[in-house]
Protein backbone atom coordinates (compact mmCIF):
# COMPACT_ATOMS: atom_id res chain seq x y z
CA UNK A 1 0.00 0.00 0.00
CA UNK A 2 1.26 3.61 -1.03
CA UNK A 3 2.92 5.74 1.75
CA UNK A 4 4.12 8.48 2.96
CA UNK A 5 7.39 7.79 4.01
CA UNK A 6 8.55 10.75 6.13
CA UNK A 7 5.43 10.75 8.22
CA UNK A 8 4.83 6.73 8.60
CA UNK A 9 8.52 6.83 9.92
CA UNK A 10 9.03 9.79 12.00
CA UNK A 11 5.46 10.19 13.41
CA UNK A 12 3.91 6.47 13.67
CA UNK A 13 4.80 4.41 16.41
CA UNK A 14 5.62 6.65 19.23
CA UNK A 15 3.24 6.43 22.63
CA UNK A 16 0.19 8.75 22.16
CA UNK A 17 0.81 10.40 25.80
CA UNK A 18 4.42 10.28 25.30
CA UNK A 19 5.99 13.91 25.91
CA UNK A 20 7.29 15.86 22.48
CA UNK A 21 8.31 18.82 23.58
CA UNK A 22 8.40 21.72 25.87
CA UNK A 23 9.24 25.37 26.21
CA UNK A 24 11.26 27.59 28.56
CA UNK A 25 7.72 29.14 28.75
CA UNK A 26 5.56 26.18 29.80
CA UNK A 27 4.12 25.35 26.62
CA UNK A 28 4.00 21.34 26.35
CA UNK A 29 3.23 19.04 23.00
CA UNK A 30 2.57 15.44 23.24
CA UNK A 31 3.27 13.25 20.44
CA UNK A 32 -0.62 12.73 19.92
CA UNK A 33 -0.91 16.62 19.82
CA UNK A 34 1.89 16.84 17.36
CA UNK A 35 0.10 14.14 15.05
CA UNK A 36 -3.17 16.23 15.45
CA UNK A 37 -1.43 19.92 14.38
CA UNK A 38 0.52 18.58 11.54
CA UNK A 39 -2.83 16.62 10.15
CA UNK A 40 -4.78 20.29 10.34
CA UNK A 41 -2.16 21.96 9.47
CA UNK A 42 -1.54 19.66 6.28
CA UNK A 43 -4.96 20.16 5.57
CA UNK A 44 -5.31 23.99 5.89
CA UNK A 45 -1.90 23.50 3.43
CA UNK A 46 -3.82 22.07 0.72
CA UNK A 47 -6.73 24.35 1.16
CA UNK A 48 -4.49 26.93 0.17
CA UNK A 49 -3.89 25.10 -3.06
CA UNK A 50 -0.39 22.67 -2.05
CA UNK A 51 -0.79 20.01 -4.36
CA UNK A 52 2.08 16.71 -4.19
CA UNK A 53 5.25 18.13 -5.46
CA UNK A 54 4.65 21.91 -4.63
CA UNK A 55 7.49 23.94 -2.95
CA UNK A 56 6.02 25.63 0.12
CA UNK A 57 8.40 28.27 1.28
CA UNK A 58 9.16 28.87 4.85
CA UNK A 59 9.98 31.97 6.73
CA UNK A 60 9.31 32.57 9.88
CA UNK A 61 10.88 33.01 13.98
CA UNK A 62 12.41 29.78 15.22
CA UNK A 63 8.91 28.03 17.21
CA UNK A 64 7.50 24.48 17.30
CA UNK A 65 5.02 25.78 14.77
CA UNK A 66 8.40 25.91 12.23
CA UNK A 67 8.64 21.91 13.17
CA UNK A 68 4.77 21.35 12.29
CA UNK A 69 5.16 23.00 8.99
CA UNK A 70 7.90 20.98 8.04
CA UNK A 71 6.10 17.63 9.18
CA UNK A 72 2.57 18.36 7.75
CA UNK A 73 4.29 20.06 4.14
CA UNK A 74 5.53 16.62 3.97
CA UNK A 75 2.67 15.02 4.95
CA UNK A 76 0.53 16.90 2.19
CA UNK A 77 2.47 15.65 -0.32
CA UNK A 78 4.62 19.04 -1.03
CA UNK A 79 8.20 20.18 -0.64
CA UNK A 80 9.74 21.93 2.30
CA UNK A 81 11.53 25.17 1.74
CA UNK A 82 13.08 27.13 4.68
CA UNK A 83 14.71 30.18 4.82
CA UNK A 84 16.68 32.13 7.41
CA UNK A 85 14.41 34.99 8.57
CA UNK A 86 17.50 37.14 8.03
CA UNK A 87 17.20 37.32 4.24
CA UNK A 88 15.81 40.51 3.20
CA UNK A 89 13.02 41.39 0.90
CA UNK A 90 15.39 41.49 -2.20
CA UNK A 91 16.94 38.23 -1.54
CA UNK A 92 14.02 36.24 -0.68
CA UNK A 93 12.92 37.55 -4.20
CA UNK A 94 15.46 35.55 -5.63
CA UNK A 95 14.35 32.56 -3.47
CA UNK A 96 10.58 33.04 -4.56
CA UNK A 97 11.30 33.05 -8.20
CA UNK A 98 14.14 30.26 -7.83
CA UNK A 99 11.81 27.37 -5.93
CA UNK A 100 8.45 28.98 -8.07
CA UNK A 101 6.45 27.80 -4.87
CA UNK A 102 2.56 27.55 -4.43
CA UNK A 103 2.91 29.54 -0.84
CA UNK A 104 5.08 31.61 1.39
CA UNK A 105 4.65 31.22 4.92
CA UNK A 106 5.36 34.30 6.83
CA UNK A 107 5.28 35.96 10.48
CA UNK A 108 5.30 39.06 12.81
CA UNK A 109 9.16 38.92 12.49
CA UNK A 110 8.90 38.69 8.08
CA UNK A 111 6.40 40.91 7.49
CA UNK A 112 8.52 42.57 4.93
CA UNK A 113 7.73 39.68 2.88
CA UNK A 114 4.52 40.26 2.19
CA UNK A 115 4.95 43.34 -0.26
CA UNK A 116 7.71 40.85 -2.13
CA UNK A 117 4.82 38.09 -2.56
CA UNK A 118 2.15 40.24 -3.81
CA UNK A 119 4.67 41.75 -6.49
CA UNK A 120 5.42 37.99 -7.61
CA UNK A 121 1.84 37.24 -7.31
CA UNK A 122 2.60 34.64 -4.77
CA UNK A 123 -0.23 33.24 -1.56
CA UNK A 124 1.07 34.33 1.81
CA UNK A 125 -0.04 33.26 5.09
CA UNK A 126 0.49 32.80 8.16
CA UNK A 127 0.77 30.06 10.95
CA UNK A 128 -2.02 31.84 13.10
CA UNK A 129 -4.17 31.79 9.73
CA UNK A 130 -3.45 27.95 8.90
CA UNK A 131 -4.00 27.01 12.42
CA UNK A 132 -7.31 28.61 12.21
CA UNK A 133 -8.33 27.50 8.88
CA UNK A 134 -11.58 25.68 9.15
CA UNK A 135 -10.67 22.61 7.53
CA UNK A 136 -10.97 18.78 8.95
CA UNK A 137 -7.81 16.96 9.64
CA UNK A 138 -6.65 15.51 6.49
CA UNK A 139 -7.16 11.76 7.19
CA UNK A 140 -4.26 10.09 5.94
CA UNK A 141 -0.98 11.50 4.75
CA UNK A 142 -0.56 12.09 0.41
CA UNK A 143 1.46 9.02 -0.76
CA UNK A 144 4.96 9.98 -2.06
CA UNK A 145 7.68 7.34 -3.05
CA UNK A 146 11.03 7.30 -0.78
CA UNK A 147 13.28 9.04 -4.02
CA UNK A 148 10.38 11.97 -4.11
CA UNK A 149 11.29 15.09 -2.83
CA UNK A 150 10.92 16.04 0.62
CA UNK A 151 12.74 19.35 1.35
CA UNK A 152 14.83 22.02 -0.76
CA UNK A 153 17.46 23.55 1.76
CA UNK A 154 18.86 26.42 0.19
CA UNK A 155 23.25 26.64 0.51
CA UNK A 156 24.56 29.72 2.45
CA UNK A 157 25.92 31.50 -0.84
CA UNK A 158 29.13 31.92 -0.01
CA UNK A 159 30.40 32.17 -3.41
CA UNK A 160 27.52 33.27 -6.08
CA UNK A 161 23.86 32.47 -5.87
CA UNK A 162 22.18 30.18 -3.42
CA UNK A 163 21.43 27.00 -4.48
CA UNK A 164 18.79 24.43 -3.92
CA UNK A 165 19.78 20.96 -2.27
CA UNK A 166 17.19 17.97 -3.54
CA UNK A 167 16.58 15.89 -0.34
CA UNK A 168 14.12 12.99 -0.62
CA UNK A 169 12.01 11.06 1.98
CA UNK A 170 14.74 8.43 1.72
CA UNK A 171 17.65 10.95 2.01
CA UNK A 172 16.17 12.01 5.78
CA UNK A 173 15.09 8.91 6.43
CA UNK A 174 18.33 6.34 6.27
CA UNK A 175 20.82 9.46 7.95
CA UNK A 176 18.18 9.67 10.68
CA UNK A 177 18.11 5.73 10.98
CA UNK A 178 22.55 6.08 10.94
CA UNK A 179 22.46 8.57 13.52
CA UNK A 180 20.04 7.18 15.69
CA UNK A 181 22.03 3.71 16.15
CA UNK A 182 25.42 5.54 15.75
CA UNK A 183 24.41 7.57 18.90
CA UNK A 184 22.78 5.02 20.68
CA UNK A 185 19.25 7.48 20.92
CA UNK A 186 16.50 5.90 22.65
CA UNK A 187 12.60 6.91 24.17
CA UNK A 188 14.71 8.07 27.58
CA UNK A 189 17.03 10.51 25.84
CA UNK A 190 15.94 14.67 26.19
CA UNK A 191 17.50 17.00 24.08
CA UNK A 192 18.20 20.27 24.55
CA UNK A 193 17.61 22.00 21.22
CA UNK A 194 18.77 25.26 21.12
CA UNK A 195 19.44 25.43 17.23
CA UNK A 196 18.23 27.49 13.90
CA UNK A 197 15.67 25.21 12.45
CA UNK A 198 16.15 26.69 8.43
CA UNK A 199 19.41 24.81 8.47
CA UNK A 200 20.11 21.10 7.99
CA UNK A 201 21.78 20.60 11.76
CA UNK A 202 18.85 21.57 13.72
CA UNK A 203 15.74 21.03 11.34
CA UNK A 204 17.13 17.28 10.33
CA UNK A 205 19.93 16.02 12.35
CA UNK A 206 18.54 17.00 15.84
CA UNK A 207 14.53 17.16 14.78
CA UNK A 208 14.34 13.82 12.48
CA UNK A 209 16.59 11.67 15.29
CA UNK A 210 14.75 12.89 18.00
CA UNK A 211 11.45 12.14 16.19
CA UNK A 212 13.24 8.41 15.27
CA UNK A 213 14.00 7.28 18.45
CA UNK A 214 10.68 8.96 20.36
CA UNK A 215 12.41 10.77 22.77
CA UNK A 216 11.89 14.09 23.75
CA UNK A 217 13.24 17.99 23.65
CA UNK A 218 13.35 21.51 25.63
CA UNK A 219 13.02 23.76 22.75
CA UNK A 220 14.71 26.31 22.65
CA UNK A 221 14.15 29.93 20.58
CA UNK A 222 17.68 30.71 20.61
CA UNK A 223 21.41 30.00 22.39
CA UNK A 224 20.74 31.98 25.65
CA UNK A 225 23.33 30.76 28.54
CA UNK A 226 21.58 31.37 31.15
CA UNK A 227 18.41 29.26 29.99
CA UNK A 228 20.95 27.07 28.53
CA UNK A 229 22.48 26.98 32.37
CA UNK A 230 18.98 26.10 33.45
CA UNK A 231 17.60 23.17 31.33
CA UNK A 232 20.56 21.47 30.91
CA UNK A 233 20.03 19.85 33.99
CA UNK A 234 17.01 18.26 32.62
CA UNK A 235 18.60 17.35 29.31
CA UNK A 236 20.70 14.12 28.41
CA UNK A 237 22.34 15.53 25.30
CA UNK A 238 22.47 18.95 23.74
CA UNK A 239 23.62 19.58 19.58
CA UNK A 240 25.24 22.59 19.42
CA UNK A 241 27.87 24.37 17.40
CA UNK A 242 31.29 25.31 18.63
CA UNK A 243 30.30 29.05 19.41
CA UNK A 244 28.14 26.96 22.12
CA UNK A 245 30.75 25.59 23.62
CA UNK A 246 33.14 28.41 23.83
CA UNK A 247 30.48 30.57 25.54
CA UNK A 248 29.82 27.23 27.96
CA UNK A 249 33.66 27.76 28.80
CA UNK A 250 33.42 31.11 29.31
CA UNK A 251 30.55 30.47 32.46
CA UNK A 252 31.69 29.22 35.66
CA UNK A 253 27.80 27.52 36.05
CA UNK A 254 29.27 24.98 33.63
CA UNK A 255 31.20 22.11 35.54
CA UNK A 256 31.89 18.53 35.54
CA UNK A 257 29.13 18.52 38.72
CA UNK A 258 26.54 20.00 36.82
CA UNK A 259 26.91 17.82 33.62
CA UNK A 260 27.67 15.10 35.55
CA UNK A 261 24.46 13.77 34.10
CA UNK A 262 24.61 14.54 30.65
CA UNK A 263 24.75 11.49 28.11
CA UNK A 264 26.26 13.06 25.18
CA UNK A 265 27.43 16.20 23.53
CA UNK A 266 27.72 17.06 19.92
CA UNK A 267 29.20 19.69 17.78
CA UNK A 268 29.23 20.61 13.92
CA UNK A 269 28.46 22.98 11.53
CA UNK A 270 31.93 24.66 11.84
CA UNK A 271 34.79 23.08 13.05
CA UNK A 272 35.49 22.87 16.49
CA UNK A 273 39.38 23.73 17.49
CA UNK A 274 41.40 21.15 19.13
CA UNK A 275 41.66 23.15 22.24
CA UNK A 276 38.15 23.43 22.65
CA UNK A 277 37.77 19.96 22.95
CA UNK A 278 40.31 20.10 25.56
CA UNK A 279 39.65 22.46 27.60
CA UNK A 280 35.65 21.10 27.28
CA UNK A 281 37.07 17.89 28.51
CA UNK A 282 38.86 19.56 31.30
CA UNK A 283 36.34 21.42 32.61
CA UNK A 284 33.03 18.94 32.50
CA UNK A 285 34.53 15.59 32.14
CA UNK A 286 32.70 15.36 28.66
CA UNK A 287 34.73 15.08 24.94
CA UNK A 288 32.56 16.72 22.77
CA UNK A 289 31.74 14.28 19.93
CA UNK A 290 32.34 15.97 16.82
CA UNK A 291 30.70 15.26 13.35
CA UNK A 292 30.97 16.45 9.58
CA UNK A 293 28.03 16.91 7.16
CA UNK A 294 26.35 19.24 4.56
CA UNK A 295 23.26 20.81 3.57
CA UNK A 296 23.45 18.12 0.18
CA UNK A 297 24.87 15.14 2.25
CA UNK A 298 23.12 15.21 5.38
CA UNK A 299 25.84 13.68 7.90
CA UNK A 300 28.85 11.99 6.27
CA UNK A 301 31.19 10.43 9.45
CA UNK A 302 30.89 11.33 12.97
CA UNK A 303 33.31 10.73 16.37
CA UNK A 304 32.48 6.79 17.97
CA UNK A 305 29.73 6.80 20.74
CA UNK A 306 32.03 4.24 22.35
CA UNK A 307 35.90 4.84 21.64
CA UNK A 308 37.78 7.11 21.68
CA UNK A 309 36.90 11.00 19.93
CA UNK A 310 39.72 12.34 18.64
CA UNK A 311 40.05 16.09 18.69
CA UNK A 312 40.76 18.14 15.30
CA UNK A 313 38.68 15.36 14.20
CA UNK A 314 35.47 14.33 12.20
CA UNK A 315 35.30 10.91 13.06
CA UNK A 316 34.66 8.04 10.61
CA UNK A 317 32.03 7.12 7.74
CA UNK A 318 28.29 6.43 8.93
CA UNK A 319 27.75 3.28 8.14
CA UNK A 320 25.72 2.88 4.89
CA UNK A 321 27.76 5.98 3.95
CA UNK A 322 31.16 5.75 1.65
CA UNK A 323 34.01 8.57 1.48
CA UNK A 324 37.29 8.75 -0.45
CA UNK A 325 39.73 11.06 -0.71
CA UNK A 326 40.62 12.26 -4.98
CA UNK A 327 44.00 12.98 -6.00
CA UNK A 328 45.57 12.80 -2.86
CA UNK A 329 48.82 14.73 -2.76
CA UNK A 330 52.17 13.40 -0.73
CA UNK A 331 50.50 14.05 2.71
CA UNK A 332 47.52 12.32 2.04
CA UNK A 333 45.42 15.24 1.22
CA UNK A 334 42.71 15.07 -0.94
CA UNK A 335 38.88 16.65 -2.21
CA UNK A 336 36.76 14.90 -0.13
CA UNK A 337 33.96 12.85 -2.23
CA UNK A 338 30.46 10.93 -0.60
CA UNK A 339 27.91 8.27 -1.86
CA UNK A 340 25.81 6.81 0.26
CA UNK A 341 21.67 6.94 0.77
CA UNK A 342 22.35 10.42 2.55
CA UNK A 343 23.08 12.09 -0.58
CA UNK A 344 21.14 14.57 -2.88
CA UNK A 345 20.11 13.52 -6.72
CA UNK A 346 21.32 17.75 -6.99
CA UNK A 347 20.54 20.91 -6.99
CA UNK A 348 17.35 21.95 -8.11
CA UNK A 349 16.37 23.80 -11.60
CA UNK A 350 20.08 23.90 -12.00
CA UNK A 351 21.63 20.82 -14.08
CA UNK A 352 25.08 22.43 -15.17
CA UNK A 353 26.01 22.84 -10.95
CA UNK A 354 24.72 19.53 -10.33
CA UNK A 355 26.62 18.06 -13.26
CA UNK A 356 29.20 19.39 -12.16
CA UNK A 357 29.05 18.53 -7.99
CA UNK A 358 29.38 14.31 -9.12
CA UNK A 359 32.17 12.30 -10.89
CA UNK A 360 31.56 10.37 -13.44
CA UNK A 361 30.91 7.61 -11.33
CA UNK A 362 28.40 8.76 -9.23
CA UNK A 363 30.34 10.20 -6.38
CA UNK A 364 29.41 13.88 -4.88
CA UNK A 365 32.18 16.48 -4.49
CA UNK A 366 31.93 18.05 -1.47
CA UNK A 367 34.61 20.89 -1.92
CA UNK A 368 36.47 19.85 1.12
CA UNK A 369 39.87 18.81 1.51
CA UNK A 370 40.46 15.53 3.84
CA UNK A 371 43.03 13.70 5.25
CA UNK A 372 42.21 10.06 7.09
CA UNK A 373 44.57 9.03 9.84
CA UNK A 374 46.15 5.51 10.65
CA UNK A 375 42.72 5.28 12.48
CA UNK A 376 40.53 5.65 9.89
CA UNK A 377 39.64 9.04 11.50
CA UNK A 378 38.45 11.98 9.02
CA UNK A 379 40.39 15.63 9.36
CA UNK A 380 38.97 18.25 7.53
CA UNK A 381 41.93 20.23 6.07
CA UNK A 382 39.91 22.91 4.62
CA UNK A 383 37.67 24.17 1.10
CA UNK A 384 39.26 23.29 -2.43
CA UNK A 385 38.39 26.83 -3.30
CA UNK A 386 40.49 28.34 -0.03
CA UNK A 387 43.55 26.33 -1.12
CA UNK A 388 45.97 29.25 -1.34
CA UNK A 389 48.55 28.63 -4.38
CA UNK A 390 51.53 30.60 -4.58
CA UNK A 391 54.03 30.49 -6.84
CA UNK A 392 52.54 27.15 -8.05
CA UNK A 393 53.16 25.76 -4.28
CA UNK A 394 49.73 24.57 -2.58
CA UNK A 395 49.28 26.01 1.13
CA UNK A 396 47.01 24.44 3.07
CA UNK A 397 45.13 27.19 5.36
CA UNK A 398 44.35 25.12 8.45
CA UNK A 399 48.05 24.01 8.52
CA UNK A 400 49.02 27.77 9.56
CA UNK A 401 45.85 28.37 11.06
CA UNK A 402 46.71 25.45 13.77
CA UNK A 403 49.87 27.07 14.46
CA UNK A 404 48.73 30.48 15.01
CA UNK A 405 45.42 29.14 17.23
CA UNK A 406 47.94 27.40 19.18
CA UNK A 407 49.54 30.92 20.76
CA UNK A 408 48.42 31.84 24.03
CA UNK A 409 47.66 35.25 23.41
CA UNK A 410 45.18 34.02 20.08
CA UNK A 411 41.21 33.12 20.41
CA UNK A 412 41.35 32.06 16.74
CA UNK A 413 42.17 32.65 13.04
CA UNK A 414 41.36 32.70 9.77
CA UNK A 415 44.05 32.09 7.04
CA UNK A 416 43.10 32.49 3.22
CA UNK A 417 44.89 33.58 0.29
CA UNK A 418 44.93 36.93 -1.88
CA UNK A 419 45.75 38.05 -5.30
CA UNK A 420 49.30 38.96 -5.68
CA UNK A 421 50.42 40.09 -9.45
CA UNK A 422 53.48 38.61 -9.73
CA UNK A 423 52.82 34.82 -7.06
CA UNK A 424 49.43 34.47 -8.12
CA UNK A 425 48.02 34.45 -4.40
CA UNK A 426 49.77 35.24 -1.22
CA UNK A 427 48.86 34.04 2.58
CA UNK A 428 46.45 36.01 4.80
CA UNK A 429 45.40 36.18 8.03
CA UNK A 430 43.18 37.52 10.39
CA UNK A 431 43.22 37.15 14.29
CA UNK A 432 41.18 37.50 17.05
CA UNK A 433 43.15 37.89 20.57
CA UNK A 434 42.12 36.72 23.73
CA UNK A 435 40.67 39.42 26.24
CA UNK A 436 43.57 41.29 27.48
CA UNK A 437 45.99 39.77 25.28
CA UNK A 438 48.94 41.65 23.50
CA UNK A 439 50.91 40.49 20.31
CA UNK A 440 52.17 42.21 17.16
CA UNK A 441 52.41 40.87 13.85
CA UNK A 442 56.40 40.75 14.63
CA UNK A 443 55.63 38.42 17.30
CA UNK A 444 53.28 36.18 15.00
CA UNK A 445 55.98 35.92 12.26
CA UNK A 446 58.87 35.26 14.56
CA UNK A 447 56.81 31.79 16.45
CA UNK A 448 55.80 31.34 12.43
CA UNK A 449 59.31 30.91 11.39
CA UNK A 450 60.64 27.98 12.46
CA UNK A 451 57.78 25.96 11.70
CA UNK A 452 56.79 27.14 8.17
CA UNK A 453 58.34 27.41 4.96
CA UNK A 454 58.61 30.94 4.03
CA UNK A 455 56.49 30.89 1.28
CA UNK A 456 53.88 29.93 3.79
CA UNK A 457 54.26 32.84 6.09
CA UNK A 458 51.19 35.22 6.03
CA UNK A 459 52.14 38.27 4.05
CA UNK A 460 49.67 40.23 5.37
CA UNK A 461 48.64 39.96 8.69
CA UNK A 462 45.47 41.94 10.55
CA UNK A 463 44.19 41.56 13.79
CA UNK A 464 40.23 42.04 14.33
CA UNK A 465 37.30 42.13 16.87
CA UNK A 466 36.11 38.99 15.59
CA UNK A 467 35.66 36.71 12.16
CA UNK A 468 32.77 37.21 9.66
CA UNK A 469 30.18 34.20 10.46
CA UNK A 470 27.07 32.76 9.02
CA UNK A 471 24.26 31.97 10.85
CA UNK A 472 25.60 28.35 11.96
CA UNK A 473 29.02 29.70 13.06
CA UNK A 474 31.66 29.27 9.70
CA UNK A 475 33.96 32.18 9.33
CA UNK A 476 32.89 33.95 5.99
CA UNK A 477 36.82 33.97 4.58
CA UNK A 478 35.12 35.55 1.39
CA UNK A 479 33.88 38.36 3.28
CA UNK A 480 37.46 38.69 4.61
CA UNK A 481 39.24 38.08 1.43
CA UNK A 482 36.98 41.51 0.10
CA UNK A 483 38.81 43.86 3.06
CA UNK A 484 42.64 42.58 2.21
CA UNK A 485 42.18 42.25 -1.06
CA UNK A 486 43.88 45.00 -3.30
CA UNK A 487 46.27 45.92 0.09
CA UNK A 488 48.34 42.83 0.13
CA UNK A 489 52.20 44.07 -2.18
Amino acid sequence: MPSNPIHETFLNGQPAKAPFLETPDGRQMSYAQLRQEVAQTAAALQSEGVTPGDRVLCQIAKSPEALVLYLATVAAGGVFVPLNTAYTPAELAYFIEDAAPALLIIDASTEAARAVAEVQNLRCVTPEALKAAQVSPLAAPVPRAPDDLAAILYTSGTTGRSKGAMLSHDNLISNAKALCDHWQFTASDVLLHALPVFHTHGLFVATNTLLLSGARMIFHGAFDIDQIAEDLRRASVIMGVPTFYSRMLADPRFTRESMAHMRLVISGSAPLLADTHAAFEARTGHAILERYGMTETNMITSNPYLGPRRAGTVGQPLQGVSVRLATPDAQGIGGIEVRGPNVTRGYWQNAEKTAESFTADGWFITGDLGQFDEGGYLSIVGREKDLVISGGFNIYPKEIESLIDALPEVEESAVFGVAHGDLGEVVAAAIVLRAGAHLDAEAVLAALGPELARFKLPRELRFVNQLPRNAMGKVQKAELRKTFEGETP
